[in-house]
């Protein structure tokens, strides 16, 4: 005769949350990830304005 194994402790069930979620700030709120750069230095900007310009603003 063969015994069962021992059942294995289950994991708690994720609570519901009755938060507001518009009350919570998200990554879109923020400016991080939106092309801020580090150096700072004028010429860097221009140089970046130079290579990112669209063919029709010349």
């Amino acid at each position: 005769m063969s015994t069962a194994p021992a059942p294995e402790p289950r994991a708690p069930k994720p609570a519901l949350v009755f938060d507001d979620p518009l009350d919570q700030q998200t990554s879109d709120d923020t400016d991080r990830g939106w092309g801020e750069r580090t150096d700072g230095d004028s010429a860097a900007d221009l140089k970046r304005f130079l290579d990112e310009k669209p063919p029709h603003h010349i």
